[in-house]
């Protein structure tokens, strides 16, 4: 197994990109290979730095980078040279088994359409994370900003790829899946939600329980919770501030710190023919460290071919 690594994504690249790279690597498979992508000469003096031998890396030299503030597509199509471009030419030409970084969202996202692209059947990908339980346990929650507007038969086909992720990824079996709402019964909600509901609630292809309120998200009612990408990213920040709030407050408790996003690292784009991740671009060197583990058990549980099993080109619900 090969792990892409743009090295030249986040505000703190590449310092926080290589030291995460060093970090991962003792937790990682014998038989899986970092692959650095970005300034080579950078890469090789911070591990000289850091008293880590660069040849345990592959280097692949990409000296350029797309910034937040570039057009994504403009600057993919014209940035040839950039990491993510050329992490994109790896991981089409299968010499990567998974790609990530904390780079441009935008730039990731045009990349993955133009290159390995939509798997057929798929109305539009979804970005998920596994959010801590009181319990112990993860809900994944989906959307959580790849879509600010959705549809309902996005929402009810997001029920099956994010109950895909839970069971392949998170070892959940059977999982529940919820749709997040404003009451439990079916008639609540807007037309959006309450057009999923109906859609989800009709669907043999998951184990659907019903609406989930914003007080549930952290119980064990649901091993899913599906959501627009504008409410699901309102939601995701909401809960790291707890995080922060908490660390600021020098409260020390262990469902507190799991809440912090550096824990996960980063978020599987669902629904395309590869595997790309994609991480906060605030991202330290821990959650760089985690993003690169988190694409281990991706890639193991080869979600793609499990979700091209489910979509079609004549079954899209």
């Amino acid at each position: 197994m090969k792990i892409g690594l743009d090295v030249m994504g986040g505000d703190f690249a590449p310092e926080v990109t290589v030291q995460g790279a060093i970090s991962a690597s003792p937790r990682l498979h014998p038989k899986v290979k970092i692959v650095l992508i970005g300034d080579g000469d950078a890469i090789r003096a911070i591990c000289t730095r850091e008293g880590f031998d660069s040849s345990r890396f592959e280097i692949v030299d990409a000296p350029d980078t797309i910034t937040m503030g570039d057009h994504p597509s403009k600057a993919f199509a014209q940035k040839t040279r950039s990491s993510i471009y050329v992490g994109y030419e790896l991981l089409s030409a299968g010499k990567i088994d998974v790609f990530a970084s904390a780079g441009s969202t935008g730039a990731m996202m045009v990349g993955a359409m133009y290159t390995v692209k939509s798997i057929e059947g798929i109305i539009r990908p979804a970005i998920a994370v596994a959010s801590p339980r009181l319990d112990g346990k993860v809900n994944v929650l989906l959307d959580v900003g790849l879509n600010a507007d959705c549809k309902p038969d996005v929402l009810a086909q997001y029920g099956l790829l994010g109950s895909l992720y839970a069971e392949f990824v998170c070892n959940i079996p059977n999982p529940k899946v919820g749709l997040l709402n404003i009451g439990s019964e079916p008639e609540k909600g807007d037309l959006l939600t309450k057009s999923a509901y109906t859609l989800m609630n009709e669907s043999k292809n998951y184990n659907f329980i019903g609406n989930v309120e914003g007080h549930e998200i952290f119980q064990e009612k649901a091993d899913v919770i599906v959501c627009d990408g504008f409410v699901g990213n309102v939601l995701l920040k909401t809960v790291e501030g707890f995080s922060h709030i908490a660390e600021q407050k020098g409260i020390r408790d262990k469902f507190f710190d799991s809440l912090n996003p550096d824990n996960y690292g980063g978020t599987p784009v669902l629904g395309i023919n590869s595997n790309v991740i994609i991480g906060h671009g605030a991202s330290n060197s821990m959650a760089i460290k985690n993003m690169i583990l988190l694409s281990q058990d991706v890639v193991e549980a080869d979600l793609p071919s499990k979700i091209k099993k489910y979509f079609k080109p004549d079954e899209r619900n």
